[in-house]
């Protein structure tokens, strides 16, 4: 029996806009050392690797760097403070609930595959109340690998319980495109993400500049791979 399709998610900047919170956080540790605060429009572009990466950049910004040990006590730190504070402005992105509602009355099922801790994902979609929506939602912290391996996105697809050749991934930036790829399976990237190279350069299969484009671009992806 084929099973139904299966349609993988990023979390920061393709489902939900997690920056303000994920700067906020990130603000926390750089001030309490001292250190100036990194704007908005700069940090946006510096998200999507988990939280060490995240203020390893916050800290080359100023051309600071730190030890090992330091960086640790910072990421702890950072993510105490993120997980008291993970929804207090982060929103999912504008005609993400119509696309999935549209998309699950035809039978499509979906799951979050993600370079975000699982239990701090898991957190931030109970807490947007989206938790339910998804077969599976896996972290960096899961399978002990992040994307691009692509073996994060395959075992997502196996605890979800579907099927590579029935997989659609959907993320905003270059670790998507490339878990995708080496995984074998189509991929649509989002304009509004957090990516420093712009998505199109990337070359996803389709570029959506909307959720309410993302039907449509799914039903364009599975009439392609009828061809």
């Amino acid at each position: 029996m084929t099973s139904s399709p299966l349609i993988v998610f990023d979390l920061d900047g393709t489902l939900v806009d997690t920056a303000p919170d994920l700067v906020s956080a990130l603000n926390f540790v750089l001030q309490r050392e001292g250190l100036p605060l990194v704007p908005m429009a700069s940090a946006r572009t510096m998200i999507g690797a988990g939280a060490r990466k995240l203020i390893e950049r916050g800290l080359e910004l100023d051309d600071r760097t730190m030890s090992a040990r330091d960086i640790d006590r910072l990421t702890q730190d950072f993510i105490g403070y993120y997980k008291a504070h993970i929804a207090d402005a982060s929103r999912p992105f504008d005609g993400l609930f119509a696309a999935l509602d549209d998309l699950e009355g035809r039978g499509f099922r979906f799951a979050v595959c993600t370079n975000k801790l699982e239990g701090l994902s898991k957190l931030l979609l109970d807490k947007l109340g989206m938790t339910k929506r998804f077969a599976a939602i896996c972290g960096a912290d899961t399978f002990g690998v992040s994307k691009p391996d692509p073996a994060i996105l395959r075992q997502t697809i196996a605890q979800a319980g579907g099927e590579v050749s029935a997989s659609i991934m959907v993320g905003d930036a270059g670790p998507d495109v490339g878990v995708a790829r080496r995984a074998g399976i189509p991929v649509i990237g989002v304009e509004f993400g957090y990516t420093e190279i712009p998505i199109a350069d990337l070359k996803p299969d389709i570029v959506i500049g909307h959720m309410r484009e993302l039907p449509g671009a799914i039903d364009n992806l599975r009439l392609r791979s009828l061809r």
